[in-house]
């Protein structure tokens, strides 16, 4: 079905709770496993239904904030959902102490009871009243950015049309458009700093509500991990301070002599890779899907498939438009069986990694989309990032169908920029920690703190107050995913340092590179991420050999790449 037939209509939240308190009483009730089992499947149809419905909502509201019918259903999920929770509790507590758990097992594996078990511990019905405000502020923050209209050099444009100005060659341009954003985001701060303030307040009141004394431990549950702790990222940040803040480094102070501009450079000089210009994809957007299509139709029977079901049933809405939200990202709807991608293009290399990373996440689901239970579809979070990262590498034979004569500058930028990725996730992940470790915290205190962390991850950068807002240590504002998704950050660095391996399989042997990639994503969400890696003859990030073989041959290849070729 396409996307726009696709039907919506708000459910009856009474008859909801009533249909799953009588799924809930039957598993009780039952008499046998098969007995069990037949209620099993009718709550996962029933789940995968909810959701859709929910997604539908969310996609729809997030390609325009400014339709009030979607705004009102908005409301109506973000109060709602927290209300579910506790019936959905009571069905979890009942599998868990099922009779035919065993059972349960055999036949779905023991991930389910696992992931249930820690699900137990993100959620009380006292906590329902936080569980809605945080809905309405992470809704509040979105809007407020999908509602940025910037002035600049005589025309008016959103944050993510503003972007390609933020990278031109052009010195005068790029600064201009770095102070605008930055202007932005300054007039707004106050706003920004007390929906944060908030949100930490009623993150780390719910997290003491829990027994957890604060917010950092429920954080982590909430994030579902379940293979990995607190002590292991910390131990991971540590490794991407000792070994890969070095190598990025050195590609700066490399790019630093390439614009002929002092080092530590100022963000706006960090933003241009090269003097004629960072790589731009050739044509239109129209081009651009032209040349996924191509990538998807020649890498397998698989992809070609997938990617063509995308573009028939209209499951990709990829260019930036006044009232929509920023960012991108992957989502489904269960009840079709289909995923969908949500992107902004905006005449940047951001937009092919977009055609390659956001379609990674959702041809990973798309074989995946029959797996029962239907949380077995996607893994956790830094599982997921694997198949959209690694995507992006795999495409890299085709480059030159989407960059043209940019083809090889891409290929140097992309891959120095998952070097240089990486530290910056890494901060995110390492300021919350700090945040949720002193709530109480004043915004300046907490720009400080961003301030303290740019100079030990990113020393590359200039704090000089050369570009306002960001060296100040307020950029952290701009990054979505500590106002609605905090810790998720560090997912994306553990997965970048997964797709490095597939990057370096890949220049030795494509077919047996592809095969690894594939054999991880067939598993879906069936097992723990360190499972899903050792399955597939995958090292893990928390395996400090893992960063620094990563890191040497990435080092290597950008050392020995010759780049007087690309007219810098």
């Amino acid at each position: 079905m396409k996307f726009k037939d696709m039907p919506y209509s708000r459910p009856d939240p009474d008859a909801i709770k009533r249909d799953i308190a009588a799924l809930t009483e039957r598993l009780s009730a039952a008499s046998s496993f098969e007995e069990a089992d037949g209620v099993f499947l009718e709550y996962d149809g029933y789940s995968r239904h909810i959701n859709t419905l929910s997604n539908l909502v969310s996609v729809r509201h997030s390609i325009d904030t400014r339709d009030e019918f979607y705004d009102k259903e908005t409301e109506f999920w973000n109060a709602f959902l927290p209300e579910l929770a506790e019936y959905e509790q009571k069905w979890t507590k009942t599998m868990l102490a099922s009779p035919y758990r065993a059972g349960f097992a055999k036949k779905y594996g023991d991930l389910m009871f696992i992931n249930a078990e820690i699900a137990l511990k993100t959620f009380s019905p006292e906590i329902i009243p936080e569980l809605q405000e945080e809905n309405e502020l992470t809704v509040k923050y979105g809007k407020l950015i999908a509602s940025a209209q910037i002035p600049f050099d005589g025309g008016t444009y959103t944050i993510s049309q503003l972007s390609p100005f933020k990278t031109s060659p052009d010195d005068g341009v790029r600064n201009r458009a770095w102070a605008a954003d930055g202007a932005w985001f300054a007039e707004h701060g106050a706003e920004l700093d007390e929906i944060y303030d908030r949100l930490t307040h009623l993150r780390d009141s719910m997290g003491k509500k829990l027994g957890y004394g604060g917010y950092t431990k429920l954080g982590y549950y909430r994030m579902g991990r379940n293979c990995y702790g607190e002590e292991d990222v910390k131990k991971f940040r540590e490794a991407v301070r000792r070994y890969l803040v070095p190598v990025a480094d050195s590609t700066y102070r490399e790019q630093a002599k390439r614009l002929g501009v002092p080092y530590p450079l100022s963000f706006a000089d960090a933003a241009l890779s090269f003097r004629s210009g960072n790589p731009r994809p050739k044509g239109t957007a129209d081009d651009v899907v032209a040349a996924g299509k191509k990538f998807y139709d020649e890498l397998s029977p698989e992809t070609s498939g997938f990617f063509r079901m995308m573009l028939d049933n209209g499951l990709m809405d990829l260019l930036s438009t006044e009232g929509k939200e920023g960012g991108g990202y992957c989502t489904d709807f269960g009840d079709y069986g289909v995923p969908f991608i949500f992107a902004n293009f905006n005449g940047t290399q951001h937009d092919v990694e977009v055609v390659t990373h956001e379609a990674g996440h959702a041809f990973a689901a798309y074989i995946n989309r029959d797996r029962i239970p239907y949380s077995y579809m996607w893994p956790g979070m830094e599982a997921c990032e694997v198949h959209s990262m690694s995507m992006e590498f795999i495409a890299w034979p085709w480059s030159e169908d989407f960059f043209g004569a940019d083809a090889d500058k891409f290929r140097y930028t992309h891959l120095s920029g998952a070097l240089q990725f990486i530290p910056y996730g890494t901060m995110v992940d390492h300021f919350q920690h700090i945040i949720y470790e002193k709530p109480d915290m004043t915004p300046e205190e907490r720009h400080g703190v961003w301030k303290e962390l740019l100079g030990e991850y990113m020393p590359w950068l200039r704090l000089d107050g050369v570009i306002p807002f960001y060296s100040e240590g307020k950029g952290w504002q701009r990054q979505s995913h500590i106002y609605g998704a905090p810790f998720y950050y560090i997912d994306y660095c553990l997965a970048q340092t997964v797709s490095l391996q597939i990057w370096a399989m890949l220049q030795k042997d494509r077919e047996n590179a592809w095969k690894h990639y594939m054999a991880y994503a067939k598993q879906g969400g069936s097992r723990v991420f360190t499972e899903l890696l050792e399955n597939a003859g995958l090292k893990s990030p928390f395996d400090e050999s893992c960063l620094v073989t990563v890191c040497e041959a990435a080092r290597k290849w950008l050392e020995d790449f010759d780049l007087s070729k690309l007219g810098e």
